[in-house]
């Protein structure tokens, strides 16, 4: 309780500086920290733009003027690849749209840099991007290697992880002990893998593959029995694809904790003052239902691209 009251006491103290257009505190730096989950839920007002006494990352964002987004896109309707734009244009979705707003309030240039889904967090401590947004879940081992923003979208159900299956195997997979002679495929570096290392202990082979679209395709194409997929992304892949033959097996999910719920803007080890931005970026999101609006939008273009 006394360390929430100080969190509190201080962001207070740092906004008044920032809606006053006051210089931060030199102390101030020191007071940006991590909850006990280990992720940042602290936010200044990023309405003013990056601040004058910004360091590290942020300070070099700063100076070069241009904000470096790491993302992986293939994961309608987060971020993906609308085919019929060009250049930068061609990365669309609710997670781009966000990562578009944090540089407008940065007053930079946003370059979305592609990446496979390994390599999106890697590629913070090589310092060849600035921020990950990537639909990537909250995991303890990422919350300490990583420096982790509160939830900006929460999906519907807490069951946020099942299997998909071919709609003639859906009457043999119902349970866990349903996968002990199965071929399971997952996405490589997902909280789905970490979860299905948790909870399955008999099967008979796992795969992992570089992104949700080849699982689908390896349970589609027969080579694999069943995929670890997020049930609401899935859900939205099977509606818009209704020859796959594709269904979510009934009564086989995983629920994941309370305080780990919610996709999360990551940044380098340490760059606390980065992501306090962000988080007071998530937090106009959050407040103006923007982030809904923009699900609705590229749910309708993924429709329409057939993804």
């Amino acid at each position: 309780m006394k360390k929430q009251f100080f969190r509190t006491a201080v962001s207070l103290i740092l906004g008044a500086a920032l809606c006053f257009g006051m210089a931060f505190p030199a102390w101030a730096e020191s007071f940006y920290v991590e909850n006990e989950w280990n992720f940042v839920d602290g936010a200044m007002d990023a309405s003013h733009g990056i601040p004058d006494n910004a360091s590290g990352v942020l300070d070099r964002i700063r100076r070069n003027g241009v904000l470096r987004v790491a993302t992986e896109p293939q994961y309608p309707p987060f971020e993906f690849i609308d085919s019929e734009q060009l250049d930068q244009r061609q990365y669309i979705g609710a997670d781009m749209k966000l990562a578009a707003l944090i540089a407008e309030r940065m007053g930079v240039r946003l370059e979305i840099v592609p990446l496979e889904f390994t390599q999106v967090l890697p590629s913070l401590t090589e310092s060849q991007c600035d921020l990950a947004l990537s639909a990537i879940s909250f995991t303890p081992n990422r919350a300490s290697s990583y420096a982790m923003s509160k939830g900006y979208y929460f999906p519907e159900t807490s069951d946020s992880t099942g299997f998909i299956v071919r709609e003639e195997n859906r009457d043999g997979i119902t349970s866990v002990a349903d996968l002990a002679d199965k071929t399971i495929v997952v996405k490589s570096s997902s909280l789905q893998e970490a979860l299905a290392a948790k909870n399955i202990i008999n099967y008979r082979e796992i795969r992992r593959v570089s992104s949700v679209q080849a699982v689908y395709e390896a349970v589609r194409q027969g080579r694999a029995d069943a995929g670890v997929v997020e049930t609401e992304v899935a859900a939205n892949y099977i509606s818009n694809n209704p020859d796959a033959g594709l269904v979510l097996a009934e009564n086989l999910s995983f629920t994941m904790e309370e305080a780990y719920r919610g996709y999360r803007v990551a940044g380098k080890k340490g760059e606390l003052q980065l992501i306090y931005f962000v988080n007071g970026v998530i937090d106009e999101v959050l407040e103006s239902g923007l982030y809904q609006q923009w699900i609705d939008e590229a749910q309708a273009r993924a429709k329409e691209l057939g993804l």
